[in-house]
């Protein structure tokens, strides 16, 4: 081969080589783009022990998104509000109790000082199917407002708890055979979740003559009634998501003690209600959903919660009131207001006993 030839095959291999060196650096530019893109919107993984009430919001697929979005994916596990205090909570970022009486009993296990955050709140309703409503509204017990609404009169329903009052000595139950045996409401279990212990808790306020429990002698006052109330029910459960769900399928008793979210995601995600009646207690008490951060993890997700416009429209759409902002609630539930009372026209709110008044009490109650 002459020379010019032998250069001129040099070449070829020579461009040949750089060529697959450019392809190659090309290729590990875009690998190293995909990775650095990749990374930039990675999300920072927050675990945390949560109210049953709260699991649908935290398992729907948008509210996933959003908190994506903004850089977190949540894991959760669900607990009694009471019940939280008594588990390890080592490796989880926050608890998100239903109120803020055991959120101060999870205070002290937490390093964060700026303190606990409350996103939304819910006050406490009595559900009840039509017939029910409207034999009780027949003895006094219930003021209709509508035939899906009406408000809970709590001395005279105490009254008839302490009476031992069953539905066939009210006038009017006999037309109904699913009325039968001693008229109470549903709750969970005091001693474990925070729904059960807030009902105590405004029951103890009404029968004490309007005073709120702040010692053992309080306490006492009012602990034969509370027993009353809790032992009619026999076994309960630690949340307030089951109870809620068997009344919706049309079994257990004909009054449950639930949160006003529940019934208010239902209706706001377009499931049929049935014969579902809402009563407002005159004197109830709202829970305040309350986040304990445990890491600095917990304390920006408890804040992004409260202050994104978007997550809390996802809060309104699973029920919850979101704190100062009361028109986002009554823009989203206009077509609901035969059932939601949104200003909660003549309902008075209880104030709730510190958290060992409030423990006390729960535990006399189940003694």
């Amino acid at each position: 081969m002459g020379f010019r030839a032998h250069a001129s095959a040099v070449r070829r291999i020579v461009g040949i080589v750089l060529a697959v060196l450019l392809i190659g650096g090309v290729a590990a530019a875009l690998v190293a783009g995909r990775d650095s893109r990749d990374t930039g919107t990675a999300t920072k993984t927050v675990r945390g022990v949560i109210g049953s009430e709260k699991a649908e919001f935290f398992a729907d697929p948008e509210v996933v998104k959003a908190l994506a979005a903004k850089g977190f994916t949540v894991t959760t596990e669900t607990a009694g509000s009471w019940d939280m205090d008594q588990q390890s909570l080592q490796g989880q970022d926050f608890a998100f109790p239903s109120s803020k009486a055991p959120a101060d009993a999870l205070r002290g296990r937490s390093a964060i000082q700026a303190g606990p955050l409350r996103p939304f709140y819910s006050p406490l309703v009595v559900v009840a199917h039509r017939s029910a409503a409207q034999v009780l509204a027949g003895n006094g017990l219930v003021t209709m407002t509508g035939a899906a609404r009406g408000t809970l009169r709590m001395e005279p329903y105490l009254r008839a708890a302490a009476d031992d009052r069953t539905w066939q000595q009210l006038r009017g139950a006999d037309a109904h055979a699913e009325l039968s045996g001693t008229v109470f409401v549903t709750s969970t279990d005091p001693v474990a979740s925070n729904s059960g212990a807030l009902y105590l808790a405004a029951a103890s306020y009404v029968a004490d003559g309007g005073r709120v429990a702040a010692d053992e002698a309080a306490v006492e006052r009012t602990a034969p009634l509370l027993r009353k109330l809790i032992r009619v029910q026999g076994a309960q459960q630690t949340g307030s998501d089951a109870p809620f769900r068997d009344f919706v399928s049309g079994v257990g008793n004909p009054l449950v003690l639930v949160y006003e979210s529940q019934v208010a995601a239902l209706l706001l995600q377009g499931q049929d209600p049935g014969d579902l009646v809402v009563l407002y207690p005159d004197t109830t008490v709202s829970s305040d959903h309350t986040l304990v951060p445990f890491t600095g993890s917990g304390r920006e997700l408890g804040t992004l919660l409260a202050s994104d416009a978007g997550l809390r429209a996802l809060a309104v759409r699973h029920g919850f009131r979101p704190q100062g902002a009361a028109a986002e609630f009554t823009a989203a539930t206009a077509a609901h207001t035969d059932r939601l009372d949104q200003k909660l026209t003549g309902v008075r709110q209880a104030p709730v006993p510190t958290a060992a008044v409030l423990r006390t009490m729960a535990q006399r109650a189940r003694s």
